[in-house]
């Protein structure tokens, strides 16, 4: 099992939890009225942000309710029946950030009274495109309240899948939330509410780190047919080459199969001195084969990808990444649909969260003078 890494919960849903107790107990009884929030900034110690977002939180919940010009009061007990909303991720298991999003949804203070659906699958040799489709109908026979639709990737034919899901669900009038990545590249903007990261700006954030070590030839990397956050990223890249007056050339922009030797050679012999890769599963392999061919990391080559996965800090030499706040995007997918629902006429959001840029041995910014970093001989391994 991976290991697991137990952070103290954000602020303001230690905010939101203090005052929950108090209205559940009855401490705070039905109709009284809430603290200012003036004092509640001074009893938790909080930022007004951080006490705005706990109250919006436990009003979303239904826990009170807001008077204009009076204040915010505890509602009375509502008996509505629990929301079901259905998990449409066809590479659950796959892609490294989707485990950790479902497991903020479920610890997010406002899944008090829902459930998530995961749906039954049969299985039977289906491709993953029948069975999102599949999937897909089992939601709306259910009813399900709402579905949370990370759009499939990974080839050409699964744009059509995407938008027959999103037709399908439109049509039977189940409101739907992108996690990750969009239906529609950019710069169209699809119908749909999307959490996720800015990934233009991780794209830029990790070039500029290696650029800012002494970089000067960077290649882009990512797998072929990947999802429109990878086009993202490229841009990201390109434009922090050209804010740095670095080469910006096409050619240095590859999408290819990261475990081929043959098309890793072909990379390298454009003589990169660092690639920028698409997420932490490219880096990963592509390592892998540059050491199987005898290049050092980070001596030869540097090397930094997006998400910091598990596997990013256990790679042969650690992986320098932007770490993706996949619970806290979990959290914002829930709040984001539950506002959905309650108000179908919002207008469409995307909804981005930053990165944290995590420094590893593989961008060679933790080096010692005379490391010539990790390499394998040609023909070991």
């Amino acid at each position: 099992m991976p290991r697991q890494t137990h952070l103290p919960a954000p602020k303001y849903q230690q905010v939101y939890a203090a005052l929950r107790r108090e209205i559940q107990s009855g401490r705070l009884a039905t109709g009284a009225r809430l603290p200012s929030e003036a004092d509640l900034v001074k009893r938790f110690g909080a930022s007004r942000i951080t006490v705005g977002r706990a109250v919006r939180d436990l009003q979303l919940a239904g826990l009170v309710e807001r008077r204009a010009g009076s204040g915010t009061f505890v509602a009375m007990p509502r008996s509505a029946a629990a929301l079901s909303f259905g998990l449409l991720i066809p590479d659950l298991g796959e892609t490294d950030i989707f485990e950790p999003i479902c497991q903020g949804m479920m610890a997010s203070p406002l899944a008090r009274e829902h459930a998530l659906i995961w749906g039954s699958l049969n299985g039977g040799g289906a491709s993953k495109e029948e069975e999102a489709w599949r999937l897909c109908h089992q939601y709306i026979e259910r009813r399900a309240s709402g579905v949370f639709f990370a759009p499939l990737e990974g080839a050409p034919s699964t744009q059509d899948v995407n938008m027959r899901i999103a037709d399908a669900l439109d049509g039977a009038r189940i409101p739907v939330v992108l996690l990750d990545r969009p239906l529609v590249p950019y710069p169209q903007r699809g119908r749909h509410d999307l959490v996720g990261i800015d990934n233009r700006r991780a794209g830029y954030l990790i070039t500029d780190h290696l650029l800012g070590l002494g970089a000067t030839h960077l290649a882009f990397v990512a797998m072929p047919n990947a999802a429109a956050t990878v086009d993202a990223r490229e841009a990201g890249y390109r434009e922090a080459l050209y804010a740095r007056g670095a080469r910006v050339d096409p050619a240095l922009a590859h999408r290819l199969d990261p475990a081929d030797p043959s098309a890793v050679a072909r990379l390298m012999s454009g003589a990169p001195d660092a690639v920028v890769c698409a997420n932490d599963r490219t880096a990963g392999r592509l390592m892998h084969t540059l050491l199987r061919l005898g290049h050092r990391i980070p001596a030869d080559v540097r090397l930094a990808g997006v998400d910091d996965a598990e596997l990013a800090s256990l790679l042969p030499v650690p992986l320098t990444t932007l770490r993706q706040p996949s619970r806290q995007i979990g959290d914002a997918a829930l709040a984001a649909m539950l506002d959905r629902v309650a108000r179908p006429d919002l207008p469409m959001r995307d909804i981005l969260l930053h990165c944290e840029l995590v420094v590893r041995d593989s961008c060679g910014a933790n080096r010692r003078s005379g490391d010539q970093g990790v390499g394998i001989p040609p023909g070991t391994g």
